[in-house]
């Protein structure tokens, strides 16, 4: 972690409860990752069938919660322990399965889709999961967490799934509630989403959220122009994609561009689009390392 500089380790935790052992989730599988693909998982029949049976759904009396002091403990539990293991770095707090990834997990994206067409009767549903994800935001804002990651897949690589005014009237709102109790405790928030949401950007910033982590769908020259003099951006213009195809020229003119940009931030943390995978070739993996490392020496 030191010797390349990484200094911010991602964290999120969704408590003490496994969803897949207290109720109904659908897995939709997961392509290989690790170098092995002993990752790889095939996805599992959906456990709903109908709107009905989504429309009826609450993710409180579904899965449960567990006791809060038991949540508060074993959050800051884990909090020591990365302490000690990476004194040098900065572990988040933080929660995954928000208001859209948690609906995402427990229905499937066939079955989300096709109950979200009712924005009436999803809301109740969607604000279940809110209710779910407060209780664990309150229980992060009882920790010694000096920052939390709110993370939601809310949108997709072209932008929203769903109309932009549920996203601003029925999504957001509920987001700000979120960072109520964890700024009242003084602590930052950091906003993440895969997929491009430049055009909510500014609803985010707005709703309380001191960072965004982006991918590069995201322009980085956007979200400088726009938020760089007063929200942490976690990000760049580099895309793992290119230093796995080995296309060092755009790699190279990616960095520069980035630190171009940087200039004009007050905080930013330099990261590479959706992470660096395992496939990326030790040589590019070098080169990207000993290109960027010097530049960020000041």
């Amino acid at each position: 972690m030191d010797r390349f500089t990484f200094d911010f380790i991602w964290h999120t935790h969704d408590g003490l409860i496994d969803w897949a052992k207290a109720g109904r989730t659908t897995d939709m599988g997961h392509a290989s990752y690790a170098i092995d693909a002993s990752d790889l998982r095939r996805p599992k029949q959906c456990p709903f069938t109908t709107e009905e049976e989504v429309w009826a759904f609450d993710a409180v009396a579904e899965y449960g919660l567990p006791d809060f002091d038991a949540q508060v403990r074993a959050y800051e539990s884990i909090l020591q322990a990365a302490r000690a293991t990476f004194p040098h770095q900065l572990t988040t707090g933080g929660y995954y399965k928000t208001i859209v990834s948690g609906a995402i997990d427990a229905f499937g994206w066939d079955m989300l889709l096709l109950a979200a067409a009712d924005s009436a009767r999803m809301e109740t549903v969607f604000d279940s999961f809110f209710r779910r994800t407060l209780f664990h935001m309150q229980a992060w804002a009882q920790t010694s967490a000096e920052v939390v990651i709110q993370h939601d897949d809310f949108v997709w690589t072209r932008g929203p799934f769903m109309r932009p005014e549920i996203y601003r009237s029925v999504i957001i709102p509920r987001y700000a509630e979120l960072w109520k109790p964890i700024h009242a405790a003084g602590k930052k928030v950091l906003f993440c989403s895969d997929g491009n949401f430049m055009q909510f950007a500014a609803d985010i910033v707005a709703a309380g959220a001191d960072g965004l982590i982006f991918e590069p769908c995201n322009d980085f020259g956007f979200m400088v122009e726009n938020f760089g003099q007063t929200t942490c951006l976690v990000g760049s213009f580099v895309d793992c994609r290119d230093l796995a195809a080995e296309r060092w020229e755009k790699v190279q003119a990616d960095i520069d561009k980035t630190l171009a940009e940087l200039e004009r931030c007050k905080g930013a943390l330099v990261a590479v689009g959706n992470h660096m995978p395992p496939d990326i070739p030790g040589p590019m993996v070098d080169r990207y390392f000993d290109y960027l490392l010097p530049r960020l020496q000041r």
